[in-house]
């Protein structure tokens, strides 16, 4: 899907365009396979592994940010004693062999921007696979105490102890529809049978049928070179006359980056890109000669064509101390 096209349909699902309406038929066919498969995976077909595991999810297409999420239930769960591993779909990669446990000799074309993005700012196993269960064997086998799925909400094959699903506060659950007519995977009511519903900076309160939600915000932490990964505070570019940038982003909603720099006093000219895209030199060929920033997530797939005015955001997930003691009291309700 081109992005031009890709752009059309989240208008639709997103703003107040109604042309999708007439494909309800098909959304109805949809919820009744995607209701019927995930009854069948869950009785007949879920695997039970002997350690627990996360699933760090959503119901709605685009990013909602999960990834800054699962990265500090990471660093937490380290914190606390446990060796936690990470499975993921490692969409964009293409390996000769799965299970692929990431190194810090892994190329991006081989893992995808997610896993190696996770590795590198955890240190924690990360396995790449399809099949989330073979993946999440293979974490087992490395001695990895507990597992997070990144994403994997609706890969009802792997069984789960906890669900933990995000929600974008910011375009929310767009029309409430599922696909084709709106961005929803699955209903509105699967997130009453989550462990934890987590709104992502929120502008405003959100309409959801649960009565329990977590605000979560991200956090800019500092600039970093793409060349040496040298640090700089987050106003550096907001000194002077260093503020127009021209800000890259292939992310599942690139409005919430552009947005983050317009706060840090930023003029970005932005330049979207599909998510998990496969940048290469002659993507960079702009008609402003101006300082580029992108996201931790497209910084992985630049740095070998990197040039010494390229930058990376680095942000992290903040939330409210209730959740992390809902979130410890869950853990330690799990069976070991």
């Amino acid at each position: 899907m081109s992005q031009q096209s890709h752009n059309l349909w989240l208008d639709a699902w997103y703003g107040k365009r109604r042309w999708t309406f007439v494909l309800l038929p098909l959304m109805w066919l949809f919820r009744l396979i995607a209701s019927a498969r995930r009854f069948y995976l869950r009785r007949f077909a879920q695997h039970i592994l002997s350690v627990p595991v996360i699933v760090v999810g959503n119901i709605s297409v685009g990013g909602t940010g999960k990834t800054p999420l699962l990265i500090a239930l990471v660093k937490h769960l380290q914190h606390q004693g446990f060796n936690p591993g990470v499975i993921s779909r490692g969409y964009g990669g293409h390996a000769d062999h799965y299970p692929l446990v990431v190194t810090s000799a892994t190329d991006v074309k081989e893992s995808g921007d997610e896993p190696l993005s996770i590795f590198q700012q955890t240190g924690c196993a990360v396995c790449v696979d399809a099949d989330r269960v073979r993946g999440a064997r293979e974490l087992e086998r490395l001695g990895c105490n507990i597992l997070l799925s990144d994403d994997g909400l609706q890969h009802y094959r792997l069984g789960r102890a906890l669900e933990i699903i995000v929600v974008d506060g910011q375009r929310g659950l767009g029309n409430g529809f599922c696909l084709p007519v709106g961005p929803l995977r699955e209903p509105m009511s699967r997130l009453q049978s989550a462990d934890f519903v987590v709104v992502n900076s929120a502008q405003q309160p959100l309409s959801l049928p649960v009565t329990q939600t977590y605000a979560m915000r991200i956090v800019p932490h500092a600039w970093h070179s793409l060349i040496d990964g040298q640090a700089h505070p987050v106003d550096y570019f907001s000194r002077g006359n260093k503020k127009s940038v021209n800000a890259v982003a292939g992310i599942g909603n690139p409005r919430r980056f552009y947005q983050t720099l317009a706060e840090l006093g930023l003029q970005p000219v932005e330049h979207d890109f599909p998510d998990h895209h496969a940048y290469q030199q002659g993507d960079f060929s702009f008609a402003e000669s101006l300082p580029v920033v992108m996201t931790a997530k497209d910084a992985v797939k630049c740095r070998d064509f990197a040039q010494p005015d390229w930058f990376y955001l680095a942000v992290g997930a903040e939330l409210p101390d209730c959740f992390w003691h809902d979130f410890d009291v869950k853990i330690a309700g799990l069976k070991p």
